[in-house]
C-alpha cells in the first residue's frame, strides 16, 4: 500500500483563480448613453451629477424651485466629482454593515477601489470572517470541513496509521458533495460580508497535513478563496441591485469610460485543525 502524500489539494473550483477576463472586471467601457437606455442609470447620486459633472443642491435651498426635487449646482471638475460619489458611495454601505467585527470592511474595499489602481485586495478580518463561518457552518450535513473530517476518520488505515493514496477520492468525493463557504446567511445582510464577499469566484481546498497515532489523527486543512469586487451587467440589471443608489454609484464608477475605477481580486485564506479521536 502506497501512503497519500500531503500537502494534497482535494478540490478546485471550475472558475479560476485571478481571472482578469471575468465579466465584472470590466472598467470604463460603457458610454453615458449605453448607461442611461440599457441599464436605466439615470437617477444616479443625490449629491452630483456624474453626466454633466455638477453638484446637486438640496431641495431645501433657494435655486432647487428652477429643477424639482434638486437644483443643479456649481460645475465641478470630473476629479471632485469622483469624489463626491465615492464619499456618497461608503456612506450609502452603512447599512449593510450595521454591526460586528467585519463592519468596517466595506468602507476600507470601496476605498481600495478608489485608490488602488486594481490591486488584489487583503485583510486579515476576512481571513478570520472565513475561518469563523468554515467552523461555524450551520448546514452541518453539507458542510465541506465537516464531509473531510468524517471522510479522513472512516478511511485511515489504523494499522498502518496512515492514509492509503488508492482512497483519495474519497476526500475528494466528500467536497464534491457539500457546500463551500460563502457569505449568504441572514446576518450577512447586516454584519458586511454579505456586501463585501456574499457569494464567492473562485475556491481551493487543500489537506496540508495529516498526523495519525494509533486511534487518533490531527489534519490542517487550507481553504483559499478569491472573489471579485465588481459588477457586470447581470447585476446591475437585477431590481434588487438597481434600486439602490449604492450599486448605481458602484456600476457608474467602475464602468462609466469617464471614470473607469478598476475592480480586484479579494484574497482570503483560512487554515483549520482538525483533532480526531476514537475516544471522543
Amino acid at each position: 500500500m502506497a501512503a497519500l502524500q500531503f500537502p494534497f489539494t482535494v478540490f478546485k473550483s471550475q472558475k479560476k483563480m485571478d481571472d482578469s477576463s471575468a465579466s465584472d472586471m470590466r472598467c470604463g467601457d460603457l458610454s453615458e448613453n449605453e448607461l442611461k437606455r440599457k441599464f436605466h442609470l439615470v437617477d444616479i447620486s443625490t449629491r452630483a451629477d456624474p453626466y454633466k459633472l455638477t453638484k446637486i443642491t438640496p431641495f431645501n435651498q433657494p435655486q432647487s424651485r428652477f429643477y424639482g426635487m434638486h437644483g443643479q449646482g456649481e460645475k465641478i471638475t470630473q476629479q471632485e466629482c469622483a469624489r463626491i460619489l465615492f464619499d456618497e458611495f461608503r456612506s450609502l454601505s452603512r447599512p449593510f454593515a450595521a454591526y460586528g467585527p467585519y463592519k468596517h470592511l466595506i468602507e476600507k474595499m470601496i476605498t481600495h477601489l478608489q485608490e488602488g489602481e486594481g490591486q488584489a485586495f487583503r485583510d486579515p478580518l476576512l481571513d478570520s470572517a472565513l475561518k469563523e463561518q468554515i467552523l461555524n457552518d450551520k448546514s452541518k450535513k453539507y458542510s465541506s470541513f465537516l464531509r473531510l473530517k468524517q471522510a479522513l476518520a472512516s478511511n485511515i488505515d489504523w494499522n498502518l496509521c496512515c492514509f492509503d493514496n488508492a482512497r483519495k477520492h474519497t476526500l475528494i468525493d466528500a467536497v464534491k458533495t457539500s457546500i463551500l463557504p460563502k457569505f449568504c446567511r441572514f446576518q450577512d445582510n447586516f454584519n458586511g460580508m454579505g456586501i463585501t464577499i456574499h457569494d464567492t469566484w473562485a475556491t481551493h481546498i487543500t489537506v496540508s497535513s495529516l498526523k495519525v497515532e494509533k486511534d487518533a489523527f490531527q489534519a490542517v486543512i487550507n481553504y483559499k478563496i478569491q472573489d471579485h469586487f465588481g459588477l457586470d451587467n447581470d447585476d446591475i440589471m437585477k431590481a434588487k441591485f438597481n434600486q439602490f443608489h449604492f450599486f448605481r454609484i458602484w456600476f457608474l464608477l467602475q464602468r462609466y469610460d469617464r471614470f473607469g475605477f478598476k475592480p480586484f481580486f479579494t484574497n482570503l485564506e483560512a487554515r483549520v485543525e482538525i483533532k480526531w479521536s476514537k475516544n471522543d
